[in-house]
């Protein structure tokens, strides 16, 4: 069994706090960190363009990026449903989002907190089509929510996830190279053309707000993903919408809710690999079966302990960060 949760390692100082809660909001989940050893990996966003939880996703099919690529760019192939297209053709999507300003810039909400309907996607679709005509861009139907686009030749830019973007800002991602202006173009013209169309008069009088923005992400191939389906591994991503929003009251009280349907009827063994990710950083743990060491006499050397830091940090076993009552635990968390 292997159990991945995004969301579950808050930043200081939220995580000192949230640490005294841990043994009583989830005790399973709490014994399984005790019981384990603990491997973390620095997962910064500005060079991968995708979040912490997308880059463990990718590592884990083998996503191998050619030269120049980010780490998103595996995105399209990833998220790409079953097609009929060449394992060598590059895949890109964009997904359907609402972009509004904001007092830093622009915000992106993304298609998962649009409630999109097939009949307002299939809409947008052919009105998109009348506008992709003569740009060098194809649109093709793919999925609700995201559609499939056939660049020009020769386009290869690097564009963010829009999960990442939804989450930061969209000043950050929103490339001005040479090479990406004809499809800032196009999205804008998309924008004017969806500024009053019959979609977004229907979601105004149902209290959603309009589909105004077309996210453009991937550019690999299904050839650079090396080990698709490799693992099995149950996704809880609960914890990830309270963390996002800093609504710690929420994110304990799913931390809850985990331990009553998930953790606790999983039983009282460490999962094969517990997955833990937060805004910039990933923690794998996997049991500790060195069983010997608890025979060892108190304070006798169990070996020498490897410093936290660089590429990856790894602890002897968790239980050497995790008191829920001190600050070792948030030293990770």
């Amino acid at each position: 069994m292997q159990i991945v949760l995004p969301g579950a390692l808050p930043e200081q100082p939220q995580a000192r706090e949230l640490s005294k809660h841990l043994s009583s909001a989830a005790p399973t989940l709490a014994r399984w960190l005790a019981g384990g050893r603990a491997t973390m990996t620095p997962a910064p966003t500005a060079d991968a363009r995708c979040t912490p939880f997308e880059q463990w996703l990718l590592r884990e099919q083998g996503f191998a990026p050619r030269g120049g690529q980010a780490l998103a760019s595996g995105l399209g192939p990833l998220w790409l449903k079953e097609s009929t297209l060449p394992d060598a053709e590059d895949i890109w999507l964009a997904e359907l989002t609402h972009i509004a300003p904001s007092r830093d810039g622009a915000v992106l909400i993304p298609a998962a907190q649009l409630s999109i309907t097939d009949a307002h996607s299939a809409a947008l679709l052919e009105n998109a089509k009348l506008l992709f005509e003569g740009t060098g861009f194809i649109v093709h139907a793919h999925t609700t929510s995201r559609w499939r686009i056939s660049p020009p030749a020769g386009f290869a830019p690097s564009f963010a996830s829009p999960e990442l973007v939804s989450i930061t800002s969209v000043n950050d991602w929103w490339t001005q190279q040479e090479d990406t202006r004809p499809w800032r173009r196009l999205f804008n013209e998309l924008q004017m053309s969806w500024f009053n169309h019959p979609v977004n008069d229907e979601r105004a009088q149902q209290g959603l707000p309009p589909i105004n923005g077309l996210w453009l992400f991937g550019g690999a191939s299904r050839q650079q993903l090396s080990a698709p389906g490799a693992q099995e591994y149950a996704i809880y991503d609960a914890l990830y919408e309270y963390t996002v929003k800093q609504d710690w009251g929420g994110w304990i009280a799913t931390l809850g809710h985990l331990e009553q349907t998930v953790f606790a009827p999983a039983g009282q063994s460490t999962p094969e690999r517990l997955v833990l990710t937060g805004r910039e950083r990933i923690v794998e743990i996997t049991p500790d079966r060195r069983w010997w060491r608890k025979f060892l006499p108190p304070g006798r050397s169990q070996g020498k302990k490897r410093p936290l830091g660089g590429q990856q940090a790894e602890g002897a076993a968790w239980g050497r960060f995790f008191k829920p009552s001190s600050d070792n635990w948030s030293s990770w968390w």
